[in-house]
């Protein structure tokens, strides 16, 4: 096996593990938050979890780095999309040929507002992420420069959700669209968006990461 066959499986490996690892996080955050235990129970807990993070940090990024799992459009720890964040529901996109991007995932009591439904913080969150793969779909990612909401009925929480994002033809300032429904209701619209996106000049991308190329290059400007 080739050096760069051996870097290529090990970095699969890590991908790999890094998912497992965000799956049970995610797994324990909802337990964590609809557990009725006595407070003897949540101590316990609470002293095993505080174990398992030494190991963790014993190799960490800073906020200056990139993970090394992430690249080629890769987001492994994104909070919405990353199926290594123990935040991240993980919502799914796939986009059409048509430009239009769906995003599907199902919200559990850790993204709660309401006593059964959505944060409305959280909706915001998703459509953002959401929008931000319909301007990128178009070949130039960009950074939000204008997120506006319209709440139309509540988000249900544990109910598998369709989020629907595209292209405003009627805007010629960057703007795009995005609803939130249900996956058995696609055409009840629950919450609606607006945003606007910008392509950063490169000036602006040296000034917001430096001289970092990872990061540079996610906003490299046409």
């Amino acid at each position: 096996m080739s050096v760069e066959a051996a870097d290529d499986l090990a970095m699969r490996e890590r991908r790999r593990a890094v998912r497992e690892l965000g799956a049970v996080l995610r797994e324990l955050n909802e337990a964590a938050v609809s557990t009725e235990v006595d407070a003897e129970t949540l101590r316990q807990v609470a002293e095993r979890a505080r174990e398992l993070i030494a190991p963790l940090e014993a190799a960490a990024r800073t906020r200056d780095e990139m993970p090394s799992v992430d690249g080629a459009g890769r987001r492994m720890y994104n909070p919405v999309v990353g199926t290594g964040n123990p935040l991240s529901p993980p919502m799914s996109v796939e986009v059409a040929e048509d430009g239009t991007v769906v995003g599907t995932c199902t919200l559990g009591l850790a993204y709660e507002g309401p006593p059964r439904y959505t944060h409305g913080g959280v909706s915001a969150m998703l459509l953002d992420q959401l929008l931000g793969h319909v301007y990128a779909a178009s070949g130039k990612p960009g950074m939000t420069v204008k997120l506006s909401l319209r709440y139309r009925r509540p988000v249900p929480l544990r109910t598998p959700l369709r989020l629907t994002g595209w292209v405003d033809p009627d805007d010629g300032r960057g703007g795009s669209r995005a609803t939130i429904a249900t996956a058995d209701e696609p055409d009840v619209v629950l919450v609606e968006a607006r945003g606007v996106f910008v392509t950063p000049s490169p000036e602006r991308v040296k000034q917001l990461f430096g001289d970092n190329p990872a990061f540079a290059r996610r906003y490299k400007a046409d």
